[in-house]
């Protein structure tokens, strides 16, 4: 099928499926004319690399983990060793993520609620930075 029936299929837009490819995800035939090609196993793909990605994984990491899931009905499973203990970094990577985002949010709530009350007035706009106010 041609990219706008892959688009159609997956959901996908024309420029994220190039991307894909770019960074080595999916690896569409090529005609003579330079048309891509896809198969109807690469929208399975696109549909694990969309998966990958809301689960928070970057791109080069999907690239190696990709070989190495199968689809077990709506979920994902790894089928090799390796991988997990790769999916167990990216998790802790997220959990620490995660902990400085609340960290940030406590002392943001803390800092504004030693402010004044919302008047429902604008914040005036941020002093440039570099620029020393009188």
């Amino acid at each position: 099928m041609r990219i706008g029936e892959m688009v159609r299929r997956t959901g996908v837009s024309e420029r994220l499926l190039r991307y894909y490819e770019e960074q080595g995800l999916l690896a569409p035939t090529r005609l003579p004319s330079g048309y891509r090609v896809y198969t109807d196993a690469e929208v399975d793909t696109v549909r694990r690399i969309r998966t990958l990605l809301a689960a928070g994984l970057p791109t080069t990491t999907i690239a190696q983990v990709l070989p190495c899931v199968r689809d077990d009905g709506p979920a994902l499973a790894p089928v090799c060793s390796d991988v997990v203990a790769e999916l167990r970094r990216e998790r802790e990577r997220i959990t620490h993520a995660i902990e400085d985002l609340r960290t940030s949010r406590g002392i943001l709530d803390t800092v504004l609620a030693a402010g004044p009350a919302d008047s429902g007035q604008a914040a005036p706009p941020p002093r440039s930075a570099g620029r020393r106010q009188p």
